[in-house]
């Protein structure tokens, strides 16, 4: 089993890690270091074109890009770069933004017709960088505001949550769940999400995809025959192993014994509690108000038997609407967006701003699609 790695140059020689002043000799340089007027020498006194790739075939848009300096690529965009330009692996700026997450590089790009789409020799979209590299806020932003698929395959069948899972990216892998990325997804050598961060040894990952997942994912093989925690043990990963053995031996052990509480969450608990309270109000009228060994009651203690039945039937018929219905929602300050179909604004949050995303990816639910620390925020601030 192996995973080719992205091919970008993330690291390149462009880059200064000596804090000293770089020397800037050409375009490419000027758009990796973000010094527009040198760039605006270069183009609007020098005549130099910034629609041509450099000696390695990479183009100042990308350098812009990769960088996050949203003002030079506008600028270079409107001066003949070609947001569409690839290079020689078929990457474009969008995948270069995507590497560091650049997303006000890549704001620019989209609104200037990048396609969040395009996939480079690998099959690989921004979605596959931004996963690849751990790019949690990058690949929300790109799904929630431009409709990124985030389940898309690669050329070896591999979605986001496969990389994600490869690289240990615990975010990231929350990010897809919430978003209802497919876990069971199988690539071309049969391996799940769960299956590659079990090959490398990642915990969190494998706690993270376990918890969310359900027995399928544990006894899924690959097309070598192996399961999730056989291959931790064969790599030598045996605390991952150990974890992902004792999951699936609870599932089968406790399987049966579970069933009729499975059937009782399908039905649902309050007709439960509607048959209790009913009972308790038959046997109250039966013991107390008809009860003919009992001695004759006062009309104070039969006003009071009666208010308290006539109370309890009032009640259950209130219990009856109130299951019945939506139970509504606590109104917000406003500016929030529905997503995966949520209604009203207890169940949405503004996806399209970073600043509510950063450092929160642990407070996400999979299950209630809140993000639980901007729900508490909105609650505190109504």
């Amino acid at each position: 089993m192996s995973l080719s790695e992205i091919e970008i140059v993330s690291d390149s020689s462009k880059t200064n890690s000596t804090g000293q002043q770089p020397v800037i000799l050409d375009v490419f340089g000027a758009s990796a270091y973000g010094d527009l007027p040198k760039l605006t020498k270069f183009v609007q006194q020098d005549g130099v074109s910034l629609s041509q790739p450099d000696a390695n075939g990479y183009y100042p848009l990308q350098w812009a890009s990769l960088n996050n300096f949203p003002h030079l690529a506008h600028y270079i965009i409107q001066h003949g770069g070609d947001v569409h330009a690839v290079d020689n692996v078929r990457q474009t700026a969008l995948h270069w933004a995507a590497v560091r997450g650049s997303v006000a590089a890549a704001d620019v790009l989209l609104q200037n017709g990048a396609r969040v789409e395009v996939p480079d020799v690998n099959g690989y979209r921004a979605v596959h960088v931004a996963a690849q590299y751990g790019q949690t806020s990058f690949l929300n932003y790109i799904v929630s505001k431009y409709h990124a698929d985030f389940d898309a395959p690669d050329n070896d069948g591999r979605t986001p949550l496969h990389w994600a899972a490869y690289k240990g990216f615990a975010d990231t892998i929350r990010l897809l769940l919430f978003w209802d990325a497919f876990q069971g997804k199988q690539d071309k050598e049969g391996c799940t999400p769960l299956h590659w961060a079990a090959l490398r040894g990642n915990l969190e990952a494998c706690v993270v995809l376990m918890h969310a997942g359900t027995k399928q994912e544990l006894t899924v093989k690959d097309s070598a025959g192996f399961t999730p925690a056989q291959i931790a043990a064969d790599r030598g990963h045996h605390h991952v192993s150990l974890i992902l053995s004792n999951a699936l031996r609870g599932h089968n052990s406790c399987w049966k014994d579970r069933a009729w509480i499975n059937r009782a969450r399908d039905i649902g608990y309050a007709p439960i509690l509607f048959c209790i309270v009913f009972a308790c109000t038959i046997i109250f009228i039966n013991s107390v108000l008809f009860a003919s060994n009992l001695q004759k009651i006062t009309a104070v203690v039969g006003l009071w038997g009666w208010t308290a039945v006539s109370l309890s039937v009032a009640s259950l018929l209130v219990f009856i609407r109130c299951s019945s219905k939506d139970p509504g929602y606590v109104k917000t300050s406003g500016g929030i967006r529905s997503i995966a179909g949520a209604e009203g604004p207890l169940l949405t949050i503004d996806l399209a701003s970073t600043a509510n995303w950063i450092g929160n990816w642990s407070q996400l639910c999979p299950t209630c699609k809140v993000l639980i620390k901007s729900f508490r925020v909105h609650l505190q601030q109504v």
